[in-house]
Order: C-alpha cells, then sequence, then structure tokens
C-alpha cells in the first residue's frame, strides 16, 4: 500500500477539520498504544462459573466479555 506523506501538524488538521485522513496511514503497521493484551488466570469456584454463565447467556454475551465489561465498568468508577 502507498501512503501519501505530510507532516504531523498537517495530519491532525485535516483529521481535524474531519477529512478522509486514512491514504497517510500505513494500517498494516498501525497499533494503538496501550492496548496490547496480556493473558491474566483467575481461578472461580463452580458456583461463580454457573453464575457467570447466567448471567452472560442472560445479556448475549460470552462469559470472559461479561468479566471484561464488569472489570472494565469497576475501574472506570475507581479512575
Amino acid at each position: 500500500m502507498s501512503t501519501r506523506t505530510i507532516d504531523a501538524a498537517a495530519f491532525d488538521a485535516a483529521f481535524d477539520d474531519g477529512e478522509d485522513v486514512s491514504a497517510h496511514v500505513d494500517w498494516s503497521t498501525a497499533r494503538r498504544p496501550g492496548l496490547a493484551k496480556r493473558r491474566v488466570n483467575i481461578d472461580f469456584t463452580d458456583q461463580m462459573v454457573r453464575r457467570l454463565d447466567i448471567e452472560a447467556q442472560r445479556r448475549g454475551v460470552t462469559r470472559q466479555a461479561l468479566i471484561k465489561m464488569w472489570i472494565a465498568d469497576r475501574l472506570d468508577r475507581v479512575a
């Protein structure tokens, strides 16, 4: 993919004006800092897993998605 080169100030101005800046980005190498994933292992009791599964099913999400949503919500409250 070929990208057009502009300086950061011009890129920021174009973005702020709502222009399409995708021609200036090499999406194959683009990264979002601070969003690297790390695996964390945690043990739950059987009863907790059953309750998590019931709530996840009620919401139509996976158990993992439910846990992530709940943890993110709690972290947002204390931040």
